[in-house]
Order: C-alpha cells, then structure tokens, then sequence
C-alpha cells in the first residue's frame, strides 16, 4: 500500500473521477500502465472512503484524482487513449492536452511532481509499501484555454480576425485546417456536438467530365493535407515496399485510368496536380533523403576478403597434411611424449576452425543520421504532428552498481551526466540507476550529480561538448577551444569547471560526510534513550540497545544498507527503495534565461530539460536468491516498464559512459529501418581508457571487438558482452520475432521463412513455450483473456506490467511503408505525443515489482529478462534471443560510442578472466550449449557459440603443451624422431598462412599488430593461469553443486594531480592462478641450461633435438614475457614470494630430474628410514 508522509493530514477529503470511453481494454499509449489499477489496491489512501462519479467524453479514458491539503497540492490527471490498433487516424490530435487540464499548472508543469519527486518510495516483503514525503509542493493556478485559439486538441492556431468562422451551428471554434482534416479524415463529424456537417460537398454531385476530357491523362492524387496516406498512392507503396501486394484495379480508381510514375504521360511543368483548384505540386522526388534507407552495410573489399578465405582453406589442408603425417610417423624412441603432442595438436587444429569459421562474412555498417532527422523529427509542422513533437520511440537506460567502495561514487555520477546530455529527445529518455547495495553514497552522488546536471547538461548542449562526461572533458589533453566559435565559450567553461571540482570534492566527501552526520545522531539517539531509562527508573547498569543507524541528511534513518549490518539493513538484507530524482521533462522545449545570481550560464536559446532520473534499489532478503546482476537488471526492466515503459533499453555498467552523444541515435537508425522489427538488439564494440601505451595485459581486446564480432554481425549478429548494447523491449521479454528462418539439412543449407504472427493456423505448428506478436492485434475478448492470463503467469502479477508490454510493442514497430509482409506498423506521428505524468500509485506499484518474492512462480530469468544459472548472464541472454530467431547489429561508429575502464592489474585481470572462463564452462554443461540450438539458428552461428563454451577447456592441452619443450630437452628425446624435410616444410606452411591470415584480418578490421600480437600472448597466459581454474570450478559446480563466489572487479578513479596515472598497473598481489605460469617459466627456463650443458659437454652431441626443443621453449616463454614482467613490479623489485615459489619449483624439478634421468652408472633409490 502507498501510505503518505505523516505530516500529512489524514482528515482531508480524498476524491476521484473517473471517466471512460474506448472500451475496458484500453491503455494508453504512451502510458505504460492503465490508470484504474489505482483503485485495485484496497489498502491505498487512492480507494478508501472515497467519491466516484462516471461520465462520458470523447477520446479515451481518463482518471483524476486530487487530495485538498494547507500542507501540500497533489493532483494526478491521466490520459489513456484507446489501444493502438484501434486508434483513428489523428488520434494523437484529439487527445486532450495534458497542459490544459487540471493536473497541469504553470508552463505545463504537474503540481505533483514536487511531491514524487521528494518522495522515497519503499518496501519489500512482510512490509508495506510506504511513501516518505521530504517536503511539499505548492499549489499552482491553472489557466484554461483561450477562446481565441482553435478548439482542437493539439492545436494552437489562433484567429486571425479574432473570431474563427462558424462551420456549425453550435459555434464552435475551429480553424480552416482543422475544419478541412475534421471533413476528409473525420468522417465530417463536428468535434464539438458530433454532429454531421452541413453545406459538405462530397464530391457525389460532382459532374462528369466531357468525353473528350476522358482522352486526356488525368492528374495523380495528392498527399497533401487533409488526404490520407494509406488510401492513397497505392502505386507508391507498392514501389517502396516490395513486399506489398500492387492492386491494379484500385490504382487504375485511383488515378482514373493515369500510368504510373516514369511514364511519358507524365503531366507537364505547370499541369494542375491534385485535388482542388489550389493545389499545384511537383511531382514527388524519390531522391528525397526522407526515403533513403538509415543504414547501409558495406562488404569487405574482394581484394582482401578472397585471399584471406582462400589462405584459410590453405591452412585447412596443410593442417590435415601435418596431422596425417605426425600420425603415420610416430617417434618410437619416447612414444610417451609423441602421444601427448599428438593428441594436443589435434585439439589446437580444432579448436583454430571453430574459431576461424565464424569470419567467414564479415561485413561493416554505416548509418545516416540526417535521414533519421528527416523522418521522425518534422521541422514544419503538419496534420500527424502539429507542435512538431519528436516520432522517435522512447529508450530507457538502464546503469547498474553494487558496491560505492570499489565503483566510485564519482565514476557512477560522470556517466550518469553523460547520459542526463545525450543528443536525444530529452522527453524520450529515462535513466535508471540499480543500486544493488543500497548505499546512501551512491543514493546521495546521484542527488549531486541531479543538481549539478542543471548547470552541466546546457552547457553541453549550448557549445556542442564531447565527450559529456565532465571528467574525461576536463581532463582532456588538448586544445578546448578548438572548433568553438561562440565568444562566451571561455567564460562558460570557467563557471562550469569551477563548479565541477565543487562538485568533486562534495562528492568525495561523502562517506566521511555521511559517517560524521550518522555518528551526530546515533550519539544523540543514545542521550535520548538513557533519559528515557533514568525516567522509567531502570538501573543504570543495564546495557542499552541503540541501533547504529546510516542517516539522510533530513534527519531520517536511511530505508537502504547501513555501515553497522543491523538486521533488515545489510547489503544483503534490506528493503526496496524508488526514489524520483529528476521528473519526466514535458515534451515542448524550455529555454533558459540571461546570466544573473541564479544563473551561471545565459540560456536563453537552450533547451534546459533534463531526463528522468530514477534511483533504484530492489528488495534483498537472506531467504531469497538474488542471481546477482542479472536480477538486478530484471528489476529495472519490471519498474521501468510500469514508470516509463521505453520500446528500447540501453544498458551500461557504472564505468561506461556516453562518449559519443549520438550513440543512442546512431543504433535507432538499425532499429528503425526496413527489417529492423527483427533485430532484438545493437551491441556497440568495448573501448578503454586508463589503460597503459603498450596494453600490457590485452585490456583493450581489439581481436574480439574489432574482428570476431566484426565477423558475426555477417551472420546472424554479434554476442551481447554485457554493456553498451541497446535491447528491444519485447525481445527481452521472451517473444519470438515477427519473422524466422529455419535452417535444415547439411550446414543449414535448406531454408524456410516462418511468419509468426498470432494466428489459428500457427498455433497447430508452435511449441508449448512459444510467445507471439503483436498481443495488441487480438480482436477476440476470449482469446485476449486467455492470453492475458497466460502472460500473467509468466510475467507476475501485475496487472500494470502486463498491459504494459502491448503499449511496448507499439512503440517498438516499424512505420506503415518499412514495415515486412504481413507484420504490424504503426503511423507516422504516433509517437509524437505527451507522456502521461506519475503518480503515487504507479510508484507503489513500481516498489511491488522490485520485491524479492515477485519473481517466485514466473518466467522471470527462465525465459523473461536477462537468464540467470550463469556468471555470465549476458551471454546466455544474447543467445536466447538468436536461438528464437532475432538477430542483432553490430554498430561500429566513428567516434567511440561508449569508453569505460578495464583493471590494468594482473591479479585483477586474471580474476576477471576466471569469471568468463567459468561461465563458459557453465553454458557448455547447460541447456544452453550451441549442440541444442534451434533450426531457427544459422549454422556459422551455432559454431561460434559452441566455440564460446569449449575454448575454456583447450587449457588443459596448452598446460601439456607448454611443459612438452622441457620435457623433450630434459629427456634429450624430441616430438619426432628427426627433423625430416617434410615436418620442416608442413610446420613451415602452417606457421606462414597463419602470418598471412592475420595480416589481412588486420587490414580488414582495422587493428594493429601489436594488438594481435598481445591478444595471442595473453591467450597463453590466460590459458595457463585462469582458464584451467575456470575448468575445475566449473566442473565442481556442475558435479558436486559447489557453487562458486566472484568478487566484483574494482573500478578504478581518475586519479588526482602528481599520482601516477598507471600505479596499479605496478602492484603487485598475491593469487594462486600465478603458480601454472611460474611453474612453467622455470621449467623450461632450467630445462634449456640443462639441455644446453649436456649438449655442449657431451661426446656426441645431438645439435637437432637441442636447437627444437630449444625453439618450442623460447615459444611458450616469448608468450610469458608479460607475466614475467608484472612479476617484477615497477623497478625490477621482485616480490618475495616470486622468489620462494621460484625456489622450491626449482628444487622439485631438479630432484625429478635427478631421479628419472640418474648420472651414468648409478641407480638412485629413496627409502623411509
């Protein structure tokens, strides 16, 4: 229940107003949650002791509801239009304003925003919901709409001559163009009195015209005002969309008896064109940028692609070649060691063509933004978008943390500024930060960085700042006047750095600021309580229990973790917590003013809105599993469905921030163009800073991001990595894609395109588990039911939530002319509309959804949402989506979309290698292994995905591998009994085309190599180190149920001036995963001098098998050089328990080798004593 603050009075009278036409399954549009759940909940000030009254209105359905206070204003207006397959054609025009009604007050602003605003919302299980008013709001008049300006919702013409012409009689206003679009789309309905028109011309009268007119080619119909577009133009539709069926006979009605576009017959210059006697047009341009697709996907140039395919058959045959050769000549002088290299190679040749048959296609894209401006940001106004509101779908983003020690406060509050300033719609966006520990820190950095937001985000906005997160533009290296033409950008930037290290220092401030303040009052608390024992009489020998409570700034206790882990306030352990920071912005812009004391900046041609900002932190309690991110992700997904409910969601870990503000613009161009409806999501590439100028340790990963996912997005997308990817709502949700291919027989060769809309047919064809769109295109109530029930079930309880998802989809959809054969669009202009304010009742209900028992029973982490059962989540969700049939878009821009940190440190590095390693290991046990994956999955695919769960386990034969040189120079026997010409030229042959393949995958994606060369080092060191622990971790867990704890990987700061910006690159910390390494460095290391002393002091030296096992050594050693060098520390300091792992390695292999291989003539034998 949603209880009001106690200052609140609870005598005031309570009164609510309903209203409704459409139906009881409407929902609004741009609502994600229908209003009458309000009065669902029994135990909410919102339906106890109240008034109703129902009446009837045109257009939807609304539900008021205001609280009369001395205290505090709350008034909540809501408009839920009807759902969207039966929504009119200028539906989006006769919704009531929101600015005009009730709710709203001065400059179209909610008067109940302050009260959401300052309101924590909190709750969980075996608690209620409570509302923690900080403060009150202000009442605000209201002003109604003038006379003087058009009577038609969403217009605000106003009367030239002060007074419209009466076109009815009942004399309401209404302007010539609204007049005309009421008669030709309107069905000739006065909005007024619904009353037909009179005096209306339909053209029935009209005469014919003469025969010799019928001879002449008649004029094509117009698009111009007042026309609609989908009864017209058949010709056009059917040019633009080759997948829509061209009906001659009604062209030919159309356009009595005129050919087509192109033709001779076309009218000349001049040649009346359309309906009426006013109207002269041009012919239209299909040159127009407005029709030109946003995104292009350019192949890689034959030039390249050809040889490098060709250099990978080569490498094919010289592999089996060798193979086959190693196997027919075996070395019978140390069978033992040419069995172990044998069986390794073969692995080694399998494991390179599960890796290199996925880069079979590579392909690049480019979009083009101008065209996405063109086409759902109108500069004119016109009928669809008369105030010339954005079209773009609404995208929520989605920024997680879970401890303010190792994520710094101050890293969360630069990316949360640098999306709070993304190039956007600002009334489209919404920001969500998961605060998985419930931290006040985090809580209180994110009120910071709100406020500072006012001065940060028109400053960007105002001079075209990159990148927008202050940290890295102030500490850019480089000239910050360069390309700034406006002359108050330096006085500007001043203010604005001045305040920023303000806002540094308040925010680092904080842990001390926050344990001073809780210390303050927990010492008064215990004043308090020995008073009250000294007044009950109670001896002063008995000790007393004051809680050691974290405390807010308004003297309240935190709702989140404290510092003291009291019971029902630990990480682990408290209840859920909402909190608005910043208001959904109102979709008309709002412009600044002059410099003056208030402000710093002068404003006055900037747009000065600012996203939502939401703060969020989910219910944890002891009993429950909390699956870690990736519940925590689920939860956003659930509560930003019912406050804001974007088509698309962005997520980004706290450490990634925006540093391309057209990042965001740049993916919708792939979700919004012809196919897109099949794309679940866009993965952007992974790029870091901090990272040391010779990339020590492979940190940047540019073979994965720049060549294998490069290589996937040609076939059916690139794997989802955890961070910077923008989702499709539904596709999260579980729902199959409108369209499928199914691949059968050999390789996938055979295919079959499926339709999977929701239809009888389907139904016979469809597993038990299979979900369909469109849900909002059921026409049968009893069928609507059974699939509302059935979402209910899989998606919980909340009624919000589920209606939800069909607005979700809406937004999602293609336009009418993009969309595919079959499937659902929408019109242009739908979206161009105002979001629907909060109130307390969704907020409450938004706090139910984050309770920890609310997944209990659902599909949620099963089938819904990120998938829990691995440490690698985002993988296994990304290959859910493929595996349904979508397909995903890598987007590589040309500016970095998104620059986050990656751990410099070895230890770290190992530890965030472990994790990976094991997930994998995890998916390869699981029902998520490639072997499985549906006919809906290409086959080049299912390889790359079954290569992520099997490459962990190549560790073992790179152990054996990397120990075999020491070993064959110890023995002084060798892998092949001689080095016959053949074993050199087939080694060679395999050693020059693998040269040769990367120097074209280098040309083709555009890495170094040096970043090969990195990659293929920390392959060994990884393979040596972390991926065998991944291995035996993951088979413990699978086995034996042991599960296995990760600590989070440390995010690292800026660091402050005169520190060394790469000192953790040079510290040193202890891990068990260094001992394989060590172990083989000095290994081969007292192999080689032992080999080399024999060889050199010996009667008949064998120069061969010395100089083989002496090269495969320097091999597997080159590799190690890195960990070699992290060993050492910054100035060669080795630490001292390098030196003691060293010498007892050292002492092991020699009594070993002592004990195989005796001196001659002696015979060694260990008793017991």
């Amino acid at each position: 229940m949603v209880k009001m603050a106690a200052n609140s009075p609870t005598s005031s009278p309570v009164t609510i107003t309903v209203t409704s036409s459409g139906g009881s399954r409407s929902i609004g549009l741009t609502s994600p949650m229908p209003r009458h759940s309000i009065s669902n909940n029994a135990n909410s000030p919102l339906s106890g002791g109240e008034n109703r009254r129902a009446s009837s209105s045109g257009g939807g359905r609304y539900l008021s509801f205001s609280k009369d206070s001395t205290d505090e204003f709350v008034a909540y207006t809501v408009h839920m239009p009807p759902t969207p397959d039966n929504r009119v054609f200028t539906d989006s025009q006769n919704s009531p304003p929101l600015e005009g009604s009730k709710s709203r007050g001065k400059n179209g602003q909610n008067p109940n925003e302050g009260f959401i605003k300052d309101t924590i919302f909190t709750g969980g299980f075996n608690s209620a919901t409570k509302a923690h008013a900080r403060k009150s709001s202000e009442e605000v008049p209201v002003m109604a709409k003038s006379k003087m300006v058009c009577g038609m919702d969403g217009c605000d013409e106003k009367a030239i001559d002060g007074k419209f012409k009466s076109y009815c009689e009942c004399g309401f206003g209404i302007c010539k163009d609204c007049y005309l679009d009421c008669v030709e789309n309107g069905e000739g309905n006065c909005p007024g009195c619904k009353e037909p028109y009179k005096d209306i011309n339909d053209g029935e009268n009209e005469e014919e015209p003469k025969s010799e007119e019928k001879d002449q080619a008649n004029p094509l119909p117009s698009w111009g005002r007042g026309v609609k577009l989908e009864k017209n133009f058949s010709l056009v539709q059917s040019f633009k969309n080759p997948n829509h069926e061209f009906d001659h006979t009604r062209w030919l009605f159309e356009t009595k008896g005129t050919y087509g576009y192109g033709n001779a017959l076309w009218p000349r210059e001049g040649y009346e064109f359309g309906r009426g006697n006013d109207r002269y047009e041009n012919p239209p341009d299909f040159s127009d940028r407005r029709n030109k697709p946003l995104t292009r996907k350019i192949a890689i140039s034959a030039a390249i692609i050809s040889p490098y395919r060709l250099l990978m058959v080569l490498r094919l045959g010289a592999l089996a070649c060798f193979l086959t050769w190693r196997i027919m000549h075996p070395n019978h002088e140390a069978m033992w060691l040419w069995i172990m290299s044998v069986i390794c190679e073969i692995w080694f040749a399998f494991s390179w063509v599960l890796d290199q048959l996925p880069k079979l296609c590579p392909v690049k894209r480019v979009t083009d933004l101008s065209v996405l401006k063109e086409r759902f940001e109108s500069s004119e106004p016109n009928l669809r978008n008369p105030k010339k509101f954005s079209d773009l779908p609404g995208i929520d983003i989605f920024v997680s943390t879970a401890d303010a020690e190792k994520e710094p406060p101050l890293v969360t509050a630069n990316t949360i500024l640098s999306i709070l300033a993304v190039d956007y719609p600002v009334e489209k966006v919404a920001c969500y930060l998961s605060d998985d520990g419930g931290s006040l820190v985090t809580f209180e950095a994110l009120a910071e960085a709100a406020s500072f937001a006012r001065i940060w985000v028109p400053f960007c906005k105002k001079h075209k700042i990159e990148p927008r997160n202050p940290e890295a533009y102030f500490g850019q290296k480089r000239d910050p006047l360069k390309n700034k033409v406006r002359v108050d950008f330096v006085r500007d930037r001043r203010r604005v750095k001045r305040e920023y290290d303000e806002f540094k220092v308040r925010i680092n401030a904080l842990p001390e600021s926050i344990r001073r303040r809780s210390d303050a009052y927990n010492a008064q608390a215990e004043i308090r309580a020995k008073k009250k024992q000294i007044e009950l009489g109670v001896s002063m020998t008995e000790p007393i229990k004051v809680p050691k409570a974290t405390w807010m700034g308004d003297g309240s206790h935190w709702h989140g973790a404290w510092s003291s882990g009291e019971e029902g306030h630990s990480r682990g352990d408290h209840e859920g917590i909402i909190q608005i920071m910043l208001v959904p912005a109102s979709p008309e812009p709002l412009f600044g003013s002059e410099v003056d004391d208030e402000n710093l900046l002068d404003t006055t041609d900037v747009d000065i809105r600012l996203p939502m900002l939401v703060y969020v932190s989910r219910e944890k309690r002891h009993t429950f599993d909390h699956n870690k991110k990736a519940g925590a992700m689920n939860a956003l997904v659930r509560a930003s469905a019912i406050m804001s409910n974007g088509a698309f969601i962005l997520n980004l870990d706290c450490d990634h921030y925006i540093y391309n503000s057209l990042a965001v613009r740049e993916g919708m161009c792939f979700m919004l163009d012809r196919g897109g409806d099949k794309i679940c999501f866009v993965q952007f590439p992974q790029r870091f800073e901090g990272i040391d100028p010779n990339d020590r340790y492979a940190n940047h990963n540019t073979v994965f991001f720049d060549v294998s996912m490069r290589a996937l997005d040609g076939l059916q997308g690139p794997m989802y990595v955890g961070t910077g990817c923008i989702f499709r709502r539904i596709a999260l949700y579980g729902f199959s894609p409108p369209r499928a291919t199914e691949h059968s027989g050999w390789f996938g060769r055979y295919k079959k395109r499926k339709l999977l809309i929701r239809s009888k047919e389907l139904k016979k064809d469809l597993e038990d588990d299979e979900m369909l769109l469109p849900i909002n295109g059921i026409q049968n109530d009893d069928e609507y039911d059974v699939v509302k029930a059935s979402l209910a079930k899989q998606f919980g309880n909340s009624t919000s939530l589920v209606d939800s998802i069909a607005v979700a989809e809406f937004g999602g959809r293609l336009l009418h002319e993009l969309r595919g054969k079959g499937c659902l669009g929408r019109p242009a202009g739908s979206l161009a509309v105002q979001r629907e304010p909060l109130d307390a009742s969704a907020l409450a209900e938004a706090v139910s959804v984050v309770t920890c028992f609310y997944e209990d029973k659902t599909e949620w982490g099963k089938r819904v949402g990120w998938i829990y059962g691995s440490v690698t989540e985002d993988v296994v969700t990304g290959y859910r989506m493929h595996n349904r049939g979508w397909r995903s878009v890598y987007c590589v821009t040309k500016r970095d979309a998104f620059r986050g940190t990656a751990p410099i440190n070895l230890t770290d590095r190992l530890n965030q290698v472990l994790r990976w390693a094991t997930g994998s290991v995890e998916i390869f046990f699981s029902r998520n292994n490639a072997l499985f994956a549906s006919p809906r999955m290409k086959f080049l695919q299912r390889v790359a995905y079954f290569n992520v769960g099997i490459y962990p386990f190549t560790s073992i034969f790179l152990l054996v591998y990397c120990v075999l040189p020491a070993l064959s120079l110890f023995s002084g026997k060798f892998i092949v009994q001689s080095l016959d010409v053949t074993f050199l030229v087939l080694l060679l042959a395999i050693t020059l085309t693998l040269c040769m393949l990367a120097i074209l995958e280098i040309r083709w994606s555009g890495i170094t190599l040096h970043d090969w060369w990195r990659n293929e080092q920390f392959w060994l060191i990884g393979g040596t180190s972390a991926h065998p622990a991944a291995v035996i971790q993951g088979l413990l867990k699978v086995i034996a149920g042991i599960d296995i704890s990760f600590t989070l990987t440390s995010k690292s700061s800026a660091p402050d001036d005169g520190e060394d910006e790469f000192a953790e690159l040079y510290e040193f910390r202890w891990t068990t995963l260094m001992i394989p390494p060590i172990t083989i460095i000095m290994f081969n290391m007292i192999a080689i001098a032992v080999a080399m002393s024999r060889t050199v002091y010996s009667t008949f030296p064998q120069w061969s098998k010395l100089l083989g096992g002496v090269f495969f050594s320097f091999w597997v050693l080159s590799h190690l050089y890195p960990f070699a060098k992290g060993m050492m520390g910054k100035k060669g300091k080795i630490p001292t328990i390098v030196y003691l792992w060293s010498g007892l390695i050292c002492i092991v292999i020699s009594l070993l080798t002592v004990y195989i291989y005796p001196p001659n003539g002696t015979q060694l034998r260990f008793q017991i004593p």
